[in-house]
């Protein structure tokens, strides 16, 4: 990219509001979902509307990021603005809770694009003493989309409409791609290219059994054990394996196989593998703990994890600046150890007479202990790979943050069920029927559905101290993620951020990894 071209500033806020707006959209329904089921109805099919979301973008992100390695990151980002501004305007016309399915995941596959790129201009747009900064301040913008998100769903659902928290997505994205549009020159790659559409292919049949498994195991007519369920999970291994054969004979192969054998790209891989798996965990099962135990309304827990965020977000700034001074391997052991602290607090310090207070200190410390890796993992994964390979490493960590997002919900959710309907045998008066229908317990949250089902107080006391119990049962298991990060902390090796040294008139300038 010809630096002296672009309009730096003009071009950050382009990629602050793509990256913002689509990181709000996975945090803005959730408080509008309740009154979208009203209006639309499909109670059984609403968690597709997530889910169809998540697993589009999963699939879309390391197309994206190899494409924008093979023909430029400016027109594939437009690309995506465009597509999740089409998504956005098709879910605010949706007439019932099928569209509303179809039209996110169009909006998914535009959020694909945006997270892995933006990065990767960040990276081509500032020089090595910078870019830790840079990194900084964008990762903080998932922490403050997750504090912002659910307060602006329910502001916008309460006093104007459902339909404007997509909506309010068009400004915002037209905006971005007037300011990427105008002020973003890249140079051109008239290299002759050639797509491996085998492994398009083999990669998307992979992702979408995995996913589907994991989103259907468990529910009605997939049991974990059921033909249909072990087919998906067996057909993605088929998959998988496929395409690693396949990638591996590819001219130009969309995951470059041979990056796998740098201990640093690996090692950030792994991490964000992990993180992704206790950030599900705390940001899923703590609002459902203070629900429980502090009896609030879902409302009234809309903003429970904004201290946990916050503290993501100072974090992020932090690990962002002092990327430059320290090695990864420093700033991430730091970050992986408070990481463990915070789940050990959760984990076998947290009960159901801990103090509100004493539980918000323990989301900070769980913020501040994840923030790090938003910004620091992007530059140790962007710093370890050739230019031509920047944007497909930079779709990497996306891919397995939310691959460990998926596979961490699934895994403790499970947990959690089996632990909960273990503990409710234990309750006076509770017959298995009833037992069957409360589930993992999260419907004795709503008190519509605990007087449907004729529970009195005590029963509903005794059952939400259960659930209180099955959920810091999942937090001792979640101590096993940041640990073994720990492990593939060590490995990242004495590697520092790349710095760059100038070149004479005339010259490119030339980078390299201290350590």
């Amino acid at each position: 990219m010809d630096v002296n071209k672009s309009n730096t500033k003009l071009v950050v806020a382009g990629l602050l509001l793509g990256l913002f707006m689509s990181a709000l959209d996975q945090t803005i329904v959730s408080t509008a979902m309740t009154t979208i089921i009203k209006k639309l109805g499909g109670l059984e099919s609403f968690i597709w509307v997530y889910s169809a979301y998540m697993i589009a973008m999963v699939v879309a992100t390391p197309i994206f990021g190899k494409l924008s390695d093979m023909y430029g990151r400016k027109r594939f980002f437009l690309m995506g603005l465009i597509l999740f501004l089409l998504g956005s305007i098709l879910c605010g016309t949706a007439q019932n809770m099928d569209q509303l399915i179809i039209y996110r995941a169009i909006q998914g596959i535009g959020g694909g694009a945006l997270m892995p790129i933006v990065f990767t201009i960040i990276f081509d747009l500032f020089p090595g003493e910078k870019r830790g900064k840079m990194m900084g301040l964008f990762g903080a913008v998932f922490g403050v989309s997750s504090v912002f998100g659910p307060i602006l769903g329910g502001a916008i659902t309460d006093y104007m409409s459902w339909r404007w928290i997509f909506y309010i997505n068009v400004p915002i994205g037209l905006l971005s791609i007037y300011f990427i549009a105008t002020a973003y020159r890249e140079s051109r790659n008239t290299r002759k290219q050639v797509i491996d559409w085998a492994g398009a292919v083999l990669l998307t049949g992979a992702i979408l059994c995995l996913m589907f498994g994991l989103e259907l195991g468990g529910s009605e007519g997939w049991a974990w054990d059921s033909v249909k369920t072990v087919s998906l999970f067996a057909g993605s291994a088929v998959l998988l394996a496929l395409f690693l054969w396949a990638e591996s004979v590819a001219k130009d192969p969309i995951i470059k196989l041979s990056l796998f054998r740098t201990r640093l790209f690996t090692s950030s891989m792994a991490i964000s593998l992990l993180y992704g798996g206790v950030m599900i965990a705390s940001a899923t099962y703590i609002p459902i703990f203070i629900q429980g135990v502090f009896h609030k309304t879902a409302t009234e827990t809309s903003t429970v994890l904004t201290p946990m965020m916050l503290g993501v977000v100072l974090s992020s700034q932090i690990g962002g600046r002092v990327a430059s001074r320290f090695r990864y391997r420093d700033v991430m052991l730091v970050s992986a150890v408070t990481l463990l602290i915070g789940s050990y607090l959760l984990g076998f310090v947290m009960n159901t007479d801990t103090s509100r207070l004493v539980i918000t200190l323990f989301m900070i410390v769980i913020g501040l202990g994840m923030g790090v890796s938003f910004s620091l993992l992007n530059i140790s994964t962007l710093g370890s790979v050739p230019p031509q390979y920047k944007g497909s490493a930079s779709s990497l960590i996306t891919f397995f943050r939310t691959i460990g997002s998926a596979l961490g919900v699934t895994v403790f959710g499970t947990l959690q069920k089996h632990h909960f309907q273990e503990g409710i045998r234990e309750v006076p008066n509770m017959s298995p029927e009833m037992a069957g229908q409360i589930k993992g317990g999260q419907a004795l949250l709503d008190p519509t559905i605990q007087e449907k089902m004729g529970l009195s107080p005590d029963i509903v006391n005794g059952l939400l101290s259960k659930l209180a119990g099955s959920i810091t049962y999942i937090f001792q298991w979640s101590v096993l993620l940041p640990a073994l990060a720990l492990v593939f902390v060590l490995l990242m090796g004495r590697a520092r951020m790349e710095k760059t040294v100038p070149a004479p008139q005339g010259k490119p300038e030339v980078s390299y990894n201290r350590g």
